[in-house]
């Protein structure tokens, strides 16, 4: 099939597609993983997005279920240099192409990466048309300009459960090929699912914790009674997609956990909704931070994690006034991590459960038990 392409700043482009024919908006970032596409198709914070993949070979993995962060694509699509059709992994369970036609979705190929790689990094994220049906350029344009923009849209309503469940996985176990069973130490924690990576869940319940998870509109007192019955330990915010301050309800909610005085952790998203909750605005960062390769300095104890992060946005630098800046990124200096300083709270911007990327920053989740 032939893609067209129209982006906002009146490119127009035609390109290659496998998967399912279709068309749709969504905002545009490049991801310098090298490994990993399956982890970062399936992680509902790309809902609304368009990922440029600066690895140019994608699909040789092949897709495989074990590896999914949920059951789906929450991407609008996947660009890509250079597609394979083929898959040559021993774990591969279907190819990349019948993935994306199961899926209902496209991914585009046979295009220049690295020039559009430059033109987001230049101009910033940008949003885009991309059609396998339609090939007009004033009628993509129309089509971009009637979507609607990614942060006028409440994606998280979108990627959340409807309903309440139980996390029992924990790490995957490389030998026995297959997830561990819990281990529980005793402790429950609440997770509040704005677009949760399932490898998260696995990482809260390798270090034995129970994991109950609930939709992103539970209402806090709810978990508030819960605390005060013991029934649970703590609450953790997830990650997800989209412009955290109009999330106005849930950050409403946050603020009643706060002075409930509940232990919180949270990652990404949640990071941002907490900082928002405590009286300071998030921002939008120009191009974003999507990567398996990105070091942050530990500023108490000077060590340099190698990391994964996806995010657009960033918490300000007016949060030292009521949190312990706790982590740094090196790339551009924008914080990656606060403790909170008269509350049992804390949280981080990159995601220390990695899956794809390195694992130098699974020490968090101890810190979390360590609050519980």
């Amino acid at each position: 099939m032939n893609a067209y392409i129209y982006i906002e700043n009146g490119t127009y482009l035609v390109a290659k597609a496998f998967g399912a024919q279709g068309e749709c908006a969504g905002e545009m970032v490049f991801n310098t993983s090298m490994s990993g596409y399956e982890e970062i198709l399936s992680d509902p914070s790309y809902a609304g997005q368009f990922i440029v993949f600066t690895m140019p070979e994608i699909g040789i993995v092949g897709i495989n279920n074990d590896d999914m962060e949920s059951l789906k694509i929450h991407a609008s699509g996947a660009i890509m240099r250079n597609y394979n059709e083929f898959s040559s992994n021993f774990r591969a369970q279907k190819t990349l192409g019948k993935f994306f036609e199961e899926q209902g979705k496209f991914g585009i190929y046979d295009i220049d990466t690295r020039y559009l790689t430059k033109m987001l990094r230049q101009e910033g994220a940008l949003m885009c048309y991309i059609s396998t049906i339609t090939s007009d350029k004033d009628e993509l344009r129309k089509k971009l300009e009637a979507a609607g923009r990614i942060e006028d849209i409440n994606y998280v309503a979108r990627v959340s459960a409807k309903d309440e469940y139980t996390h029992k996985n924990a790490a995957w176990d490389k030998d026995a090929k297959c997830y561990k069973k819990l281990n529980s130490i005793g402790k429950k924690v609440a997770v509040m699912d704005f677009g949760v990576k399932r490898n998260i869940l696995n990482e809260l319940c390798e270090k034995g914790l129970e994991v109950d998870v609930y939709p992103y509109n539970t209402k806090a007192e709810i978990l508030i009674e819960k605390y005060k019955k013991g029934e649970i330990n703590g609450v953790f915010l997830s990650n997800g997609p989209g412009e955290p301050k109009k999330l106005v309800d849930e950050i409403a909610q946050i603020k009643k956990l706060i002075e409930a005085r509940i232990p919180i952790f949270a990652i990404c998203l949640g990071h941002q909704l907490l900082s928002n909750a405590f009286g300071y605005p998030t921002y939008k960062l120009k191009f974003g931070q999507h990567g398996a390769n990105h070091p942050v300095l530990n500023l108490d104890t000077k060590s340099i994690e190698i990391t994964t992060q996806n995010h657009n946005y960033n918490v300000p630098e007016e949060i030292a006034q009521v949190a312990h800046i706790t982590h740094r990124n090196l790339f551009d200096n924008t914080i990656e991590g606060v403790r909170y300083k008269d509350y049992p709270v804390f949280s981080v911007q990159h995601h220390p459960e990695a899956s794809g990327g390195p694992n130098e920053s699974k020490y968090i989740f101890d810190e979390f038990v360590k609050i519980l």
